[in-house]
């Protein structure tokens, strides 16, 4: 995909369900709200996904965004979170009275837990629901356009050139897709994993931490874009409140190396944009070329988007906060 160059794009994080951080986000950016959308005279916005779960105003998150991408005032490519919304609430074909994302069992409750507020705003099988999904399958899982990239987690050619050949138009995925995505060990599977959660490295036996979530985790997301980690203390992101069990503790990941073949940090020329990684003011994720723009707007953290005006390296300024 191409666009006009001229064109000032602005990288928004993950939203969450805070369409009062958009809101303020995008007035702060001299967008003004006219004939019912979102716009600015000579800017996009550009989505990077999540734009639902957890925060208190689902549905005006989604409207938000889904007005501006079809007024043409704005791009978006899928995040996990609209991908979990679609598989949810698609029929397996194998499995009667279950879904491609299972409502069964331990993980059918966690499930649950994690999508309640987006299906208690929207109305489970509601036909405001049913338009969600829809428009949720027309989202690209990524953009390029020729001077800037943006995807939800991670830009990794294997995966990319394995689905290419299979997505349906402007890289959106197909209901034959959503199966094979959706069934563990599967390719698709996997190259989706990498797309739009990001790698995962193993943690050490006996090792084990609880996310946010409270639930344990015996892999940690892997630092990609670092090319300086040889260890897994410094390549496993792992949030500062996470807590490790039995006494544990993330240092421990130092005695263990990473081999530098495993290491392929982005090192192409143009710039990249993501989300997903739950970033703060403490720990901001950003290469000359690559650069994480979610700040953790759905827990308590402020909103951010990256002001691109085409120059490189990119810069921790280019950045516009709300609150």
């Amino acid at each position: 995909m191409s666009d006009d160059t001229q064109i000032g794009y602005d990288v928004i994080g993950d939203v969450h369900g805070h369409a009062d951080k958009l809101e303020g986000l995008l007035r702060k950016m001299d967008y003004k709200f006219i004939d019912g959308t979102w716009q600015h005279p000579e800017r996009k916005a550009i989505f990077v996904g999540d734009l639902i779960d957890r925060g208190p105003r689902q549905i005006d998150s989604v409207m938000i965004a889904k007005r501006m991408v079809e007024a043409g005032h704005a791009y978006i490519v899928m995040g996990n979170h609209e991908f979990n919304a679609i598989a949810y609430a698609t029929p397996h074909p194998k499995k009667r009275h279950d879904f491609l994302r299972t409502h069964r069992g331990k993980t059918g409750g966690k499930n649950r837990k994690q999508h309640k507020k987006f299906l208690r705003a929207v109305g489970k099988n509601s036909d405001r629901h049913k338009e969600f999904i829809a428009w949720f399958k027309t989202i690209p899982l990524w953009l390029d356009l020729g001077g800037l990239r943006i995807i939800h987690a991670c830009w990794n050619l294997g995966a990319i050139d394995r689905l290419e050949r299979k997505l349906g138009p402007n890289n959106t995925v197909t209901d034959e897709l959503m199966v094979t995505m959706s069934t563990k060990g599967h390719q698709d599977y996997r190259d989706l994993e990498i797309l739009i959660k990001g790698p995962e490295i193993e943690m050490p036996k006996g090792l084990s931490y609880e996310d946010k979530d409270g639930i344990e985790r015996r892999k940690a997301r892997y630092a990609w874009w670092n090319d300086k980690a040889k260890n897994m203390e410094e390549a496993a992101v792992i949030s500062p409140d996470f807590k490790f069990k039995k006494n544990r503790s993330k240092s421990e990941l130092s005695e263990y190396t990473i081999e530098e073949g495993d290491r392929r940090p982005y090192t192409d020329a143009v710039p990249l944009f993501f989300g997903h990684y739950w970033c703060t003011d403490d720990d901001e994720i950003i290469s000359d070329h690559a650069m994480c723009v979610d700040y953790s707007a759905g827990k308590g953290g402020p909103l951010k988007a990256y002001r691109w005006d085409g120059k490189t390296p990119l810069r921790l300024d280019g950045l516009v906060s709300f609150p």
